[in-house]
């Protein structure tokens, strides 16, 4: 074991006796007064010092807890003022005056760009306004409805179109049953989840609306074009001369939705869920239509020209008058060749039989 140095405190020198001190010559005597003054004169400078530092740090705590307390303050009152203006818009929504609600919904834009709390409240509840305020059609025939919807509803479209992105996290964008006739979105779009961001384009081109709930929607000549779809729910929807021209429709609900006069050429609608559609007139022309379920749909005059049919299942679908030259029905199931050719129109390039082992 090392040796271990010990360090000891040196001890104090011990003060003079008043007998030593007498026998000092005089000027020593001085000059060891004056040192115990110098000594006494920095220990009061020292404690001025430490409390001046004190003080200084006293204040800054205080000046930084005032800040923070007059920020709260100011947030407080920011918040009252964004719940004073949003209770007073949705207030006014209820007026029996068009240009009154108008002016509310143009306010709640304004309140959703500077309350990002606010947000997605107001998007559902324009949602809900149009929804409430636009005819509903199902309930009013098709020659009742007006071509374009009322001021006030149009300028809650456009405000859902246009407003500012949100987190993808977000809730789905809840539009089942809306109604958008000659609506043209000059800047917008429903990306992945429902919600509206922003795209390049008039109406709904190139559109993403990925798992959009669409549920009775009605997008009578609504161009679609090369729009995405995917997954997204337009059951009963109203697609009436639509163009989805390269629409993406993969796994989409279509069940009940009415297509006729739809242009789907270039479509994928793998996976499809197609059942009781109407798609009499349709353009389907180049549609991959793989696996998809058309089961009671109805094809009649539709034009499926080259399209791809191969695992669909088209139990109890009408093939009267539709056009399947060039299709390939390779592996289809729920009707058999002979009844597809005596109800549709095919060629010596129609495809028939069991798909090839992969």
């Amino acid at each position: 074991m090392g040796r271990q140095r010990r360090f000891r405190r040196r001890p104090r020198p011990a003060l003079p006796t008043q007998t030593e001190l007498d026998a000092l010559p005089a000027d020593r005597r001085l000059e060891l007064i004056d040192l115990d003054r110098q000594n006494r004169h920095r220990q009061v400078n020292t404690w001025i010092l430490a409390a001046g530092v004190a003080a200084t740090v006293g204040t800054l705590l205080v000046t930084g807890l005032t800040l923070r307390s007059g920020q709260d303050q100011l947030n407080i009152a920011r918040e009252g003022q964004v719940t004073d203006r949003y209770a007073r818009a949705v207030e006014q929504l209820g007026s029996n005056k068009r240009e009154v609600r108008t002016a509310a919904i143009y306010a709640l834009e304004r309140i959703a760009r500077d309350s990002e709390r606010d947000r997605l409240a107001i998007r559902d509840v324009l949602a809900a306004y149009v929804r409430e305020h636009d005819p509903d059609p199902s309930k009013v025939k098709d020659d009742k409805l007006p071509q374009e919807p009322d001021t006030d509803v149009h300028a809650a479209l456009t405000t859902l179109a246009r407003r500012p992105n949100e987190p993808t996290e977000a809730a789905d964008l809840d539009l089942h049953g809306i109604r958008t006739p000659a609506m043209v979105f000059t800047v917008t779009l429903l990306k992945h989840d429902g919600i509206l961001t922003s795209i390049e384009g008039p109406n709904l081109i190139n559109a993403n609306l990925t798992n959009a709930n669409l549920t009775r929607a009605t997008l009578t000549r609504a161009d679609l074009r090369d729009a995405n779809l995917t997954n997204a729910n337009l059951t009963n929807a109203r697609l009436i001369n639509a163009k989805l021209g390269g629409a993406d429709l993969t796994d989409a609900n279509l069940a009940g939705a009415n297509l006729a006069s739809a242009n789907l050429t270039n479509a994928r609608l793998i996976n499809t869920h197609l059942i009781n559609a109407k798609l009499g007139g349709a353009d389907l022309t180049d549609a991959r239509l793989i696996s998809a379920d058309l089961t009671d749909a109805d094809l009649n005059d539709a034009n499926l020209t080259r399209a791809n049919l191969t695992n669909a299942d088209l139990t109890d679908a009408n093939l009267a008058g539709a056009n399947l030259a060039g299709a390939d029905l390779r592996g289809v199931r729920g009707v058999s060749e002979a009844m597809v050719r005596k109800a549709a129109k095919t060629n010596a390039e129609t495809l028939f039989g069991p798909l090839p082992n992969p």
